[in-house]
């Protein structure tokens, strides 16, 4: 499964979801890039975006896409918050389907 992690995601958190194919969103090219914009370049070229910003299913016109959005609620960005949520988030992906938002 190819992973898309988002830029206010720990860049080491990477490590974390092997064997899955993850970079992170500078790491694919598309730093700086708005949700919208972002989203429209990663689909059909990842299958799951990781991302910690709560507001996103309100943001953005998610209906239709293919690409899988999952939504880490942590109670900060640091690495050793966010990576006590690796563990459920590789059990969603295991069902996950294109297009659906999952918030863990």
């Amino acid at each position: 499964m190819k992973l898309l992690m988002d830029e206010c995601v720990p860049r080491r958190l990477k490590i974390s979801f092997k064997p899955h194919d993850c970079q992170t969103v500078p790491e694919a090219g598309l730093s700086g890039k708005k949700n919208g914009a972002l989203l429209n370049l990663a689909e059909g070229k990842f299958d799951v975006f990781i991302t910690l910003d709560q507001g996103i299913q309100y943001q953005q016109n998610l209906h239709g896409r293919t690409l899988a959005i999952i939504v880490i609620r942590s109670k900060s960005n640091r690495f050793i918050d966010v990576n006590q949520h690796v563990e459920k988030c590789l059990a969603v992906m295991q069902s996950i389907q294109p297009g659906q938002l999952v918030v863990i």
